[in-house]
């Protein structure tokens, strides 16, 4: 009879080397014919890239090749990776792999720059430092979403729509806070408004707008100017005071809604989007989104505030 040792060496010659028996081809992805990325097998038995996977449950819970229903496998919300495949192509195709994996890096570093290419969601005016929560349920947002976080930028541009254009000229980027995943795909998120910025060129990318931008930046002043700066915050700040506590039921709801007038900062020009509580105070005014976006766009303070303070006088000599 044979020993252990002879008994392996007769199974190796006898096994075929995987290497052997095995062509790049058995390690495609059907949906993306390219080598597997991140291979996950579905509960009835396909394999596909993890995000190929993920953007076709963004359109229908479905496997994409034998149509079964993967409402569970969606809400369980996990993806857990095939591990024997991915240890089967390091065996075997560890080449092919480096550079399929150099090629995601790529598109990544590509993801995250952010003034070329950046993604923008078209819905609703945001405004720097303002809290600006969202439900995204579109199929193309919920890649772009994805896509921001797995990036690592966390950011994305935000735009009204405007007549005659795809959407406006000026926008707010938005840092992800929080997703909230939903059992059906759906997901809530929390984000921040962060720099104000300027549409220079529009673009799109697997269903959604892009923009190459130029974020924007209130011009400094200094000596008599500023002090006369000063005093219009000052008094701006009074009104804005005086329009909260006005104690009708629309501000209660407000307040209630948006939380309190934002403190006065120390140095208004320290931020280039100027003072938040404008922003604040743009936010839960009852302006026309047009308007709005003027004062988005304004990169000067003295101007912005002389607006907000033309409609708190207009405002708070209306009758309650």
């Amino acid at each position: 009879p044979l020993d252990n040792e002879e008994e392996t060496a007769a199974a190796k010659c006898t096994q075929p080397c995987l290497g052997e028996s095995l062509s790049i081809s058995d390690l495609e992805c059907s949906l993306c014919i390219r080598m597997f990325f991140e291979p996950v097998t579905t509960p009835c038995g396909h394999t596909f890239c993890k995000e190929c996977l993920e953007r076709c449950l963004d359109h229908r819970p479905n496997c994409p090749l034998c149509k079964q229903s993967l409402r569970e496998y969606l809400k369980a919300g996990r993806y857990s990776p095939t591990v024997l495949l991915q240890d089967i192509m390091v065996a075997t195709f560890p080449t092919q792999l480096a550079e399929r994996r150099e090629l995601h890096r790529a598109e990544m570093a590509e993801l995250s720059n952010l003034t070329k290419n950046i993604p923008i969601f078209v819905c609703t005016m945001s405004f720097p430092g303002i809290p600006c929560p969202l439900h995204v349920f579109e199929p193309r947002y919920r890649l772009m979403i994805r896509r921001c976080q797995e990036s690592g930028s966390r950011r994305f541009g935000m735009c009204i729509y405007e007549n005659g254009k795809s959407f406006a000229d000026y926008g707010c980027m938005l840092e992800i806070r929080q997703v909230e995943l939903l059992a059906d795909g759906r997901s809530l998120v929390d984000t921040i408004g962060r720099q104000r910025f300027r549409v220079l060129s529009r673009g799109h990318r697997d269903g959604y707008h892009t923009a190459d931008i130029e974020y924007l930046e209130d011009k400094k002043v200094s000596g008599e100017e500023l002090q006369e700066l000063q005093c219009l915050h000052e008094s701006t700040y009074r009104l804005a005071q005086r329009f909260c506590e006005h104690g009708d039921l629309t501000s209660r709801h407000i307040l209630m809604q948006h939380g309190p007038l934002p403190e006065k900062e120390e140095d208004i020009q320290a931020s280039a989007d100027g003072p938040t509580w404008c922003w604040w105070l743009t936010s839960i005014l009852p302006l026309d989104p047009s308007y709005q976006l003027n004062l988005l766009s304004c990169t000067s303070l003295r101007a912005r505030l002389s607006q907000l303070q033309h409609i708190l006088t207009a405002l708070l000599q209306q009758p309650p």
